[in-house]
């Protein structure tokens, strides 16, 4: 059997394109296949897809990891996604013949290697170093702007690297995880509420609620679900983006009829959906694509097995 890894680095631009392609072009190389790039300059971040051998996998993310570090400067960064740095998260995924203890392995080097050139960082998922950094969201409160007070916290400093702010760089967070489908579902609508309100309703985190004269955290319906409503102005109209952190136990087609039932009580239509990256073929088994209004979806590509042959 192949040994295949998957790494999915998101950069922290979405808008240069000259920047983006200078940043990908240190991904390819005989082992490593480029699978997927999205961009979106409303969130002002890529999403840089490849996979192959786990140790040329690991060069590769680390020639795009200090090529970002380069070329993308934090201090001026501004965009709708939560972010802590310039790679805001590079996570490894076991896909044929590797382990995840094999990717925590590579992870755990990429971490080392970072650290040489100067650069900090947390490792989260199935790399972390402890369960507080378990989450990614755990990890990415207070984003970038708050990042510099945070460090002089002794409770998170850094895995890896110095723990002096670098303004330019940020942090980078490194870790493993199952295949994570990032998802975006949107409204015909211009009301940031209404897809706020939805996304605390369907994510595990849930979100607060008025109860008698105390306010309470409640949870929402799917534990697997992180969700964030965005407001995408220059296209009118605003959207529920999403990573699905188990498709098994949350599929796809169930989130998507959920969240257009919703909308629909409040008299707002869904005008498409879309997957950022790869999915496993099992993610989409049975569901045809015309009922989940896939915006500039392309099967041979964006399913992992067509995409590699496999």
């Amino acid at each position: 059997m192949r040994k295949i890894m998957e790494c999915v680095p998101n950069i922290s631009e979405g808008r240069d394109q000259e920047k983006i392609r200078a940043i990908v072009a240190a991904v390819p190389r005989p082992d490593v296949k480029l699978l997927d790039l999205s961009s979106d300059p409303d969130h002002n971040r890529s999403v840089i897809t490849f996979a192959g051998e786990p140790r040329d996998v690991k060069w590769a993310a680390f020639d795009l990891a200090r090529k970002a570090a380069e070329l993308i400067d934090m201090s001026g960064h501004k965009g709708k996604h939560p972010r802590l740095g310039a790679v805001d998260v590079c996570p490894f995924v076991p896909v044929t013949g590797v382990s995840a203890e094999d990717c925590v392995k590579i992870s755990r080097q990429l971490g080392t290697m970072i650290e040489r050139i100067g650069l900090s960082g947390y490792y989260y998922g199935e790399s972390a170093s402890s369960p507080g950094r378990k989450k990614l969201s755990d990890i990415r409160r207070g984003e970038y702007e708050g990042l510099a007070e945070k460090l002089k916290d002794d409770k998170w400093k850094p895995d890896f690297g110095p723990a002096d702010f670098n303004p330019k760089f940020g942090c980078m967070v490194i870790g493993v995880r199952k295949f994570l489908i990032a998802y975006n579902i949107n409204l015909d609508s211009r009301n940031p509420d209404l897809a706020n309100d939805i996304a605390r309703l369907i994510r595990g985190s849930g979100g607060t609620r008025n109860i008698g004269s105390e306010k309470k955290r409640l949870p929402g319906i799917w534990p697997t679900v992180q969700a964030i409503g965005i407001d995408i102005a220059d296209r009118d109209y605003v959207q529920i983006s999403m990573n699905l952190t188990d498709h098994a136990a949350t599929p796809i087609y169930l989130v998507f009829e959920t969240v257009k039932r919703m909308a629909e009580l409040a008299g707002v239509k869904v005008i498409g959906s879309e997957i950022i990256g790869v999915v496993p073929a099992e993610a989409l088994k049975g569901v045809p694509l015309s009922y989940l209004q896939l915006n500039n979806f392309d099967p041979k590509k964006q399913i992992i097995e067509e995409a590699l042959g496999l």
